[in-house]
């Protein structure tokens, strides 16, 4: 039986860290609408339904051509498919995590396979401890043999979870394996080459903003 061939992939048009932040949430909303049996929706209602801004709704979907019909709203279906295939969630997505910690093992737990097209395939550390150990379906690996654990799983996506005093040496070794795309919870700045992805993830920042504003509201 001969196989089809493999469905053309759409380029993607330039687009921003802050719009693929939007398109993100667009997308979830979208899906909370596809699950609720919607077909079609206006930027309007799709703006006040999630809290969102109906100007930035079209700005941002007018890049992807014409996916809204003036009077009758957008196709849900195919803004969904259009995002799934922008993001490369239209295909498994590999991830590893350096660090098999609480926060490492939380995380390789949480995509184990069930959430959507991310899964982590490997879990690494430099804890002999560690080293051998269960995680769900994962058996700790050492970190000397990631660049193995790289090209048999596939993997692209890298989390790494490790101490500050590490983080750098574990991100090298990382980059050295193969993976692009780093999204690291470690409380330092990396030295990173432009060319390889990588987000930061400082919850510090976070927790100390909402303590300011609950500060704030103590002092009203």
């Amino acid at each position: 039986m001969r196989q089809k061939p493999p469905k053309p992939r759409v380029s993607s048009p330039d687009v921003s860290p802050l719009q693929l932040n939007r398109i993100s949430i667009y997308l979830r909303c979208l899906n909370r609408l596809q699950e609720e049996g919607v077909e079609r929706v206006s930027s309007k209602v799709l703006a006040e339904r999630f809290n969102l801004s109906a100007p930035l709704i079209r700005k941002d979907l007018a890049q992807f051509g014409e996916l809204g019909i003036r009077g009758h709203g957008y196709d849900v279906d195919k803004l969904i498919d259009r995002f799934v295939e922008l993001f490369g969630l239209d295909r498994e997505q590999k991830v590893i995590v350096v660090g098999m910690g609480k926060l490492g093992s939380a995380l390789a737990d949480h995509f184990d396979g069930s959430h959507g097209a991310f899964r982590v395939v490997a879990g690494l550390d430099t804890d002999p401890e560690k080293i051998g150990s269960s995680i769900g379906l994962l058996v700790v690996q050492p970190i000397q043999d990631i660049a193995t654990v790289v090209r048999e799983t596939g993997a692209e996506i890298g989390l790494l979870t490790v101490p500050r005093a590490s983080a750098q040496d574990s991100f090298e070794r990382m980059v050295a394996a193969g993976i692009r795309s780093v999204l690291n919870f470690a409380p330092v700045r990396l030295d990173a080459d432009p060319s390889i992805h990588l987000r930061n993830v400082d919850l510090r920042i976070h927790l100390e903003e909402l303590a300011f504003f609950a500060q704030s509201d103590r002092q009203e």
